[in-house]
């Protein structure tokens, strides 16, 4: 069996060449888009996670992968327009539509079940601090910073793509709000628990939070580890 990972790579390369890792390191609680940027034997030790079995685990998964017909898409590879049209197309798209149904469900569960439940009011304050920040990110990337990286790649203007560097410093500072945001909010409900004899709409707004909780890990992944790496690193300037 090949065994290509070692803990020696960051953990934002391991999900960058190896996408379907990214359903164990959520299994173990590792974030890999904020903190891609960490070396996984490190994220390891720090978590008290056994890193042989982990190792193990994660090559198993990566060999079992290999077999099949069907491949990822490497979007290192790709070209950024092709990147950004997916990222606007299906985690931005995915945002726009959840962001407001979320909101009626999350204040719905406050209005019924807030006085039993103190923790839905905590919540309720920090999904909407979370999709005001959100709404304002989406405006930014799609108005001003993606329009830059499109036209550095496709005329090669250097000023362009300057400028588009130098934004990317804010926009990852906006992407560990939302993770720590996110963080937060799983640590609050522990770990998305519902109470005995939850309704409907409790359930649903649980389970949409996970949801969202996973489609944001995927999407800053791929905007902090892909696109704005290979657009502010020297190395692995494709543009």
């Amino acid at each position: 069996m090949e065994y290509p990972f070692t803990g020696s790579e960051t953990i934002g390369d391991i999900v960058s060449s190896f996408p379907g890792a990214s359903n164990l390191f959520k299994e173990y609680r590792i974030d890999f888009c904020c903190g891609g940027n960490r070396i996984l034997s490190t994220a390891l030790r720090e978590q008290q996670i056994d890193e042989g079995l982990f190792l193990e685990r994660l090559n198993r998964l990566f060999h079992n992968a290999k077999q099949k017909p069907e491949k990822d898409k490497d979007w290192r590879e790709a070209p950024l327009s092709d990147l950004i049209d997916h990222i606007v197309q299906t985690h931005h798209a995915y945002l726009l539509k959840e962001l407001p149904l979320l909101s009626e469900v999350v204040t719905k569960i406050l209005q019924v079940h807030g006085s039993a439940h103190r923790e839905l009011a905590q919540l309720h304050h920090l999904f909407h601090l979370m999709k005001m920040e959100l709404e304002q990110h989406l405006i930014t990337e799609e108005e001003t910073v993606f329009p830059l990286i499109k036209e550095a790649e496709l005329t090669g203007n250097r000023i362009a793509r300057s400028q588009a560097a130098e934004a990317i410093v804010k926009l990852e500072a906006e992407h560990s709000t939302v993770g720590n945001v996110l963080k937060e909010m799983r640590q609050i409900t522990d770990n998305y628990r519902l109470p005995e004899g939850a309704c409907r709409t409790y359930t649903l707004s649980f389970q949409k939070l996970v949801e969202l909780e996973s489609d944001m890990f995927q999407h800053i992944h791929l905007e902090n580890n892909v696109l704005f790496q290979r657009l502010g690193h020297p190395s692995l300037r494709r543009i």
